[in-house]
């Protein structure tokens, strides 16, 4: 297998951690949690119900962080038992997104990383992905073999290869981790967290790390010692390369992924060739529309025609990835009149499709050049997990979310602080702006820096523009601050507590 694939955590800020996966030096994936987003895919609750809903054979449960999730009551093994006021173990299998709570479901199920646990299943099953049937048969076998009664397994991908005995520590794992979750369930109160899934960069390294991944790039040694002892565990001798990435220049920046990540909520999307995309997204599903742009071809307008959609369904894949789109997908190629070349493209679009982890599925090319797909929503997109509804424009276009923003504020505070000693920050922004960072990180961020910082706010500037306006001695920014208010008595200034 071609080992050209990165795996780059930037973990060193503790309210937004980020993993990115890179092919051949292009980003493909990219994964990041925030300190505040404590529901995830995965979790355990034991909940209260709080109404059930006959009409929708459902139920809306709370589970303790102040929005009820939604259960359908066909993912429950007995849901006569079901009313209000009951308390139930469910797992989160979609969380939380814009104005929808999160959807949970009675069927839990614990994922390692070779299998998946199934308490009170009885079956077991191998992931399709695994194409040679005596391979199939040989983990079937092992699955029977190692399953204890009571339980179900699911084969994943990642074990192909795999021997018996690294299977049953892995089965071994998730027993122990049920048998926790069941102790929990019995003496906490409902409504409750009490099972966590794994961290950001455990559940990227379960998921994602195998023999194609060539290297681990991480900017935090306590992650960098806890990286080193898994992948050991796992691989032995025959492991990818790790390396602690120690610069004053934040890793992100260093690899390029910073400035893909600035063009990731762009709505054109340009291709090498001149080409370009247009992605939009709409309440019930996403629409991409291919265009020419300054792609002149040769003098055959067929061939121009074919390779700009080709070139173009290659970077659809990619983006959809990127962005973490999913639900209903229609994109506009350009019309091609042979049937040949339609045929060609749809092949190309399955090929692309078919190792995406989250379930894709090509519904063919009609004559428009209309391409239909669905593709699995497992995570809330980038978009919608970055930007919020524009307070300006009252919701129809969209800015940063206060956390984006401030986080970007953060890291560059952080790399000019490796630059210099200096005693102080003076540092402009939109007023919103200062007011969230000075109420919520202001007073860790200069614990942190060990740096004083000092805020104004600039109603003149966009949302989420900001400038170090100085930088040096307390008593130098203390008399620039003088100075302001003498100036305009309206300038509004932000700052810790030093006590």
């Amino acid at each position: 297998m071609d080992l050209d694939r990165r795996i780059i955590a930037n973990t060193l800020d503790p309210e937004e951690m980020r993993v990115a996966i890179l092919e051949k030096g292009k980003l493909v994936d990219i994964f990041y949690e925030r300190m505040w987003e404590s529901q995830k895919n995965g979790d355990i609750y034991k909940a209260r119900v709080d109404s059930v809903v006959p009409g929708i054979h459902a139920a809306f449960v709370n589970l303790g962080d102040g929005r009820n999730a939604f259960l359908y009551l066909n993912d429950i093994k007995d849901s006569e038992s079901i009313k209000t006021n009951s308390e139930i173990i469910v797992q989160v299998v979609k969380t939380a997104r814009k104005n929808k709570g999160a959807r949970v479901t009675g069927r839990l199920s614990l994922p390692g990383r070779y299998m998946v646990l199934v308490p009170h299943g009885h079956e077991t099953g191998v992931s399709k992905r695994i194409e040679d049937e005596n391979e199939r048969e040989r983990l079937r076998s092992i699955a029977r073999n190692i399953r204890p009664d009571g339980f179900g397994l699911i084969i994943r991908t990642a074990a192909e290869g795999i021997s018996e005995v690294s299977m049953k520590e892995d089965l071994d794992y998730l027993i122990s981790n049920w048998e926790e979750i069941e102790k929990n369930s019995k003496i906490q109160s409902s409504p409750c967290l009490i099972y966590r899934d794994l961290g950001l960069v455990g559940r990227i390294l379960r998921d994602e790390l195998n023999d194609s991944v060539s290297e681990i790039i991480v900017d935090n040694r306590d992650e960098y010692e806890r990286i080193d002892q898994h992948i050991q565990g796992i691989f032995g001798e025959n492991r990818p390369e790790l390396e602690l990435y120690d610069s004053n220049i934040p890793v992100f920046e260093f690899y390029g992924i910073e400035k893909d990540l600035e063009s990731v909520l762009d709505r054109k999307v340009w291709l090498d060739s001149g080409a370009y995309l247009i992605i939009d997204h709409t309440e019930a599903l996403t629409v991409i529309d291919v265009n020419t742009g300054k792609f002149i071809g040769d003098k055959d307008l067929r061939n121009t025609v074919f390779k700009t959609n080709m070139e173009a369904s290659i970077e659809i894949a990619r983006q959809l990835k990127v962005r973490a789109i999913g639900g209903i997908i229609v994109i506009d190629f350009i019309d091609m009149e042979h049937e040949e070349d339609r045929n060609k493209l749809a092949v190309k679009l399955e090929e692309l499709f078919q190792k995406d982890r989250y379930k894709a599925k090509v519904f063919g090319i009609s004559q428009l050049g209309l391409v239909e797909l669905t593709r699995k929503r497992a995570r809330p997109d980038i978009r919608s997990g970055m930007t919020r509804g524009c307070p300006f424009c009252g919701g129809y276009g969209w800015v940063l979310k206060e956390d984006t923003v401030a986080v970007t504020i953060k890291r560059f505070l952080r790399k000019v602080s490796h630059s210099n000693r200096s005693e102080a920050f003076l540092i402009e922004m939109y007023p919103a702006i200062a007011k969230y960072i000075s109420e919520t990180y202001l007073a860790a961020w200069e614990e942190e820096l060990e740096r004083r910082i000092f805020i104004i706010e600039a109603p003149e500037f966009a949302w989420d523009k900001y400038r170090l306006e100085y930088q040096g001695p307390m008593d130098q920014i203390q008399h620039k601050l003088d100075v302001l208010k003498d100036r305009e008595a309206a300038v509004i200034v932000h700052k810790s507590d030093p006590a």
